[in-house]
Formats: C-alpha cells, sequence, structure tokens
C-alpha cells in the first residue's frame, strides 16, 4: 500500500481525497492546505488531518508522519515548499497544476534528476487519451484543420492550460482556441478536425471532479513502475501502447 500526503484540499483537492481515501490501494495519510488555521482540522468524514502549512515544518512533519508520495492540487508556487523534501527523500511527486511558470516547470523537471515525477495539468485519463489519440489523427491527417473549444465554470478566469497543452501537442497556435465560461460545466475540452467533406470531433467532458483523483490513482500506480525521472501522463500512456502492441 502506498503511503500519500495530498497538497491541496479545495474542491479539487476535497474530491481527490475521496477518491484516493476509498481506493484500496492507497493509504490517505494527511491533507497539506495553506489556508487552514488550525493543525487539528479533519477531512469530512474522515479522521484524516488537514495541516497548515503556516502552521508546521514540513520537513518536521514528514518526519512523524512519512508518505510515499506526494499529490499536488494547489498553487504552482507551492512546488518550492515542499519541493527539497521531495527530492531528499526521493519521494514519488503527481503534481496536477495546470499553469506552473517556466521557472516553477524548471524546477518540478528538476526534482525529476532525483526522483519519480509526473506533472500533468490535466491529470484526467480520459482527456490524456484524447490528447494521445488527436496527436495520432494529426500525424494522419496533417493536411486537416483543427480547432479546440474549451467550457468550463464560471469562476474559472484563465484558458485552459489543458487546452494549451493540447494546441502544443498538436503544432497549432493558441488563437484557435475558443473558451467558454458557464454555470453548471466541470470541464469539457474538444478537438474538431476539419476534413473534405467531413469532420471528427474527440470529446471528453468532466462529469464529477472525482475524474482528478482516479486519474491520479491512476498516475500514481504507473508512476510506481517507473525509474528515477519526469515524466508526463502521455509518457504513462504510450508504455502501455507499446507493451500492449508488444503482447499483440
Amino acid at each position: 500500500m502506498i503511503k500519500v500526503g495530498l497538497m491541496g484540499f479545495g474542491k479539487a483537492g476535497q474530491a481527490v481525497a475521496e477518491v484516493l481515501r476509498n481506493d484500496p490501494r492507497y493509504a490517505l495519510c494527511w491533507v497539506a492546505h495553506r489556508t487552514a488555521t488550525r493543525q487539528d482540522q479533519t477531512a469530512p468524514d474522515s479522521l484524516i488531518p488537514v495541516v497548515g502549512l503556516n502552521h508546521i515544518r514540513l520537513g518536521d512533519w514528514l518526519d512523524a508522519n512519512p508518505v510515499d508520495a506526494l499529490v499536488d492540487f494547489s498553487r504552482p508556487d507551492a512546488v518550492f515548499l515542499y519541493g527539497e523534501e521531495v527530492r531528499k527523500r526521493q519521494l514519488m511527486l503527481v503534481s496536477a497544476i495546470s499553469a506552473y511558470s517556466p521557472r516553477e516547470l524548471e524546477y518540478v523537471r528538476s526534482l525529476g534528476e532525483d526522483t519519480r515525477v509526473l506533472s500533468s495539468p490535466n491529470i484526467t485519463l480520459g482527456i490524456n487519451f484524447l490528447i494521445l489519440a488527436s496527436k495520432l489523427l494529426r500525424s494522419i491527417a496533417p493536411f486537416a484543420d483543427v480547432e479546440i473549444l474549451e467550457q468550463h465554470f464560471r469562476e474559472k478566469p484563465e484558458v485552459s492550460g489543458t487546452a494549451r497543452k493540447i494546441a502544443e501537442s498538436l503544432s497549432i497556435d493558441g488563437e484557435r482556441i475558443t473558451s467558454l465560461r458557464l454555470g453548471g460545466i466541470v470541464g469539457h475540452h474538444e478537438v474538431i478536425f476539419g476534413f473534405p467533406h467531413q469532420t471528427v470531433r474527440l470529446v471528453h467532458d468532466s462529469i464529477d471532479r472525482k475524474a482528478f483523483g482516479t486519474g491520479a490513482a491512476f498516475a500514481l500506480s504507473q508512476l510506481a513502475l517507473c525509474t528515477k525521472g519526469f515524466y508526463t501522463f502521455d509518457d504513462l500512456l504510450m508504455k502501455m501502447v507499446r507493451n500492449q502492441l508488444a503482447i499483440a
């Protein structure tokens, strides 16, 4: 059983905590939240402690509450708070941060020199399969027109990091991303290929934020089989595809 510490306890973090807590492969040992005001809080409906990063010395906390892996659903700059502990203790890291700056991403990559790190701006299994399928279709039909549509909840201010990643992976301009903000939507991504006389639409909808939890659980299970290094979700899926092709 893999012992896990969770960074971040917003809406996504709470959903991830619920999934990990109910997955027999993992023991969710604690949650760290920058804005927690007391160290003796507990996650809803469980005995899992929620600690405030401003109230603890992280090294001392990890000595007393050791884990095998960290899962990060907090803020981009949080990696500087825990990164050296991850490096020193060789903890696995699954980061679902969607908007790293170049400096932050460079630092996350550097952690892969000493331990196993996965970084994905969208940790859901479905969206990463969509990216893989889109890249395959793009390679087959580079002449096709491509547009990306992303829809999210009204409060999300920035263009989806996932949509930007899709555009980057397909080598298309970010101006070909259309964003909509509407109530009642968790997350929708659509890649539209325009061919002569036909269109192909690859669609992924996040119905519930627990999809982030199942994605993080999948990422942890696969990362545990890897050697030291920096990985993307694409890397893990391609490894599985190659294994399946070898079997076939």
